[in-house]
């Protein structure tokens, strides 16, 4: 009988399994002399210099050497410059960002003065416009930080309804002209939920908040479908210029949802966008029980519904389990009802979506969190992933419950350096031991996601996280970081942009990182983010953002 060769039985094996495991390609996209940073799929960052990639998706990282495996592939060369995933920003505003960009920019101006003459010198500029619209005041950064009167704009311009939402878009500032379009007079009621800000004599001053909002908005003439791809068209080249390849829409109307799934159909969407369709749609029903709304391309995907809680701590519209320091007997203002909650709620998890719920005061939080405990007890849904969006002010007690109830704490980093200067006077130092505590959900286990609540803060990525992991402004400032306990690493901050939060999103297996098989969504930048000191964080430049191996914005700078 022969003998039996094993030796050269295991060298065939090994030779066979091999060449099935690595065929050398001949097609696709090589970046090669990169330094490049990712998340795995056990969301560990790791490092390579090269990315091979195919019919838009990873098929693998490595060394210098990798390249060699696609000798065909087209290459281009990195330049050594530092790689990251696409940045996916958890928490905006698609739409209001791109209206936004489109009419009047009022944020940072030093007074209701300079605002109401940057108002009347656009309107000058646009006299075909019937309705003047704008954002970003806010009146904690004016001298008496008062609010502004319908009389200062008055003066400015009478003769054209003028509309400003405050920065948080929690509030608005109307002249005397959409006040009448309105008809809102002495004698009007505060809606539930809403506040008509009165002088001494009873006559509304022009500011109204929360759900007072609506006396206005619903005057307004909507937005035509072209105006709604203008807006998306808009936004969608502001953000990629930032390095945000993905983004969740905390509040999508059913207009809005309609034409993004058209035009993600069409193939035309230029950013990834996850909606939460807005609760306080009409046909809210109809759309839950229409189920996800997802392609093949993970354009446009809709699973989530956003539901509203209460209001902004800027215009003390949170809700609050104590009245605000700052005004006596206030606790905030609850803009929908508990039985509305209870029955959103129940017709969400019925149909399979998850519900992200807007809470920024404590008690806002706690009704929340009460309310998904409640659901999980009587419905289900632990595997939705619900989220609150903001989870802002939060007690002390009540922070371990989004671990044991499987929340999210979708958080804006620079919101905290942005109420640094007022969140003390709003409620206390006491409470402000719970309040923007990445830390300690982190601590616990919780994963924090992470956004910029665009356009109430500017969208880019990096001033938040310089935010998280300095707890400070542009200016360095407090010097030790405000709150700096609660402070995230760079490497965590990271981590709630990208691949937790596509996990917030139930994308972590096609988004988020660079690894074998998922879109292969990422940026250059012109530093390494993991080298550069703390404080230089924010001056990070975009120089390249590619969306599924396609270039889709290059940096103009030298």
């Amino acid at each position: 009988m022969a003998k039996f060769n094993w030796l050269a039985t295991c060298t065939i094996l090994i030779t066979a399994l091999v060449g099935c495991s690595k065929q050398p390609d001949t097609t696709g996209l090589v970046i090669e002399n990169i330094n490049g940073y990712t998340f795995d799929n056990d969301r560990q960052l790791q490092q390579f210099q090269t990315l091979a990639i195919e019919d838009g998706k990873v098929v693998a990282t490595g060394n210098a050497e990798l390249a060699l495996n696609y000798p065909n592939a087209e290459k281009i060369d990195g330049q050594g410059k530092t790689l990251i995933p696409g940045i996916t920003d958890a928490h905006g505003h698609v739409s209001t960002m791109g209206y936004t960009l489109l009419t009047v920019d009022v944020r940072g101006l030093e007074s209701a003065q300079a605002a109401a003459e940057l108002v009347a010198k656009y309107a000058a500029e646009r006299p075909a416009l019937g309705w003047i619209q704008g954002r970003g005041w806010n009146q904690v950064l004016w001298p008496d930080k008062q609010y502004p009167s319908a009389a200062v704009l008055d003066e400015q311009i009478s003769d054209r309804p003028v509309w400003l939402e405050r920065i948080d878009g929690h509030a608005g500032w109307a002249n005397s002209k959409t006040l009448a379009l309105a008809g809102i007079t002495g004698e009007t009621a505060s809606p539930p939920g809403g506040e008509i800000i009165r002088d001494s004599n009873g006559q509304p001053t022009g500011v109204l908040i929360d759900n007072a909002m609506y006396l206005v908005n619903r005057v307004i003439p909507p937005p035509s479908n072209d105006e709604i791809a203008l807006a998306l068209d808009t936004m969608s080249q502001h953000l990629l210029s930032l390095g945000i390849t993905s983004t969740h829409d905390a509040g999508v109307s059913s207009a809005e949802h309609k034409l993004y799934r058209q035009i993600a159909d069409n193939g035309d969407m230029r950013i990834r966008i996850y909606g939460m369709i807005s609760s306080t749609n009409v046909d809210i029903e109809e759309t839950l029980a229409a189920g996800h709304s997802v392609d093949a391309q993970d354009l446009y995907t809709l699973r989530s519904i956003k539901v509203y809680v209460d209001g902004a701590l800027g215009s003390r519209g949170a809700a609050m389990l104590e009245p605000y320091a700052d005004r006596a007997g206030h606790h905030g203002l609850l803009v929908t009802s508990s039985d509305q909650l209870r029955d959103l709620f129940n017709k969400a998890i019925t149909e399979d979506f998850q519900v992200a719920i807007h809470a920024i005061g404590d008690k806002g939080n706690r009704i929340a969190l009460d309310e998904v405990e409640y659901a999980y007890a009587t419905v289900g849904g632990r595997h939705l992933r619900h989220r609150i969006e903001h989870s802002q002010i939060v007690t002390l007690d009540d922070i371990p419950r989004f671990k044991s109830l499987d929340v999210i704490p979708s958080m804006q980093p620079t919101h905290a350096t942005s109420d640094m200067n007022m969140a003390e006077d709003r409620i206390g130092a006491e409470r402000l031991k719970g309040a923007y505590a990445w830390r300690s959900f982190l601590n616990q286990g919780s994963r924090v996601v992470s956004g910029s609540d665009y356009p109430i803060e500017l969208a880019n990525p990096f001033h938040g996280i310089h935010a998280a992991v300095t707890r400070q402004n542009h200016d360095n400032m407090p010097t030790e970081g405000w709150i700096a306990e609660e402070a995230m690493t760079l490497e965590e901050v990271l981590r709630s942009f990208t691949i937790d939060a596509a996990w917030a999103a139930h994308q972590e297996d096609r988004l988020g990182g660079l690894t074998v098989g998922k879109w292969a969504d990422f940026i250059l930048l012109d530093q390494d983010v993991f080298q550069v000191e703390p404080e230089k964080l924010w001056q990070t430049q975009v120089l390249e953002t590619w969306i599924a191996g396609e270039r889709v914005y290059q940096s103009k700078a030298p």
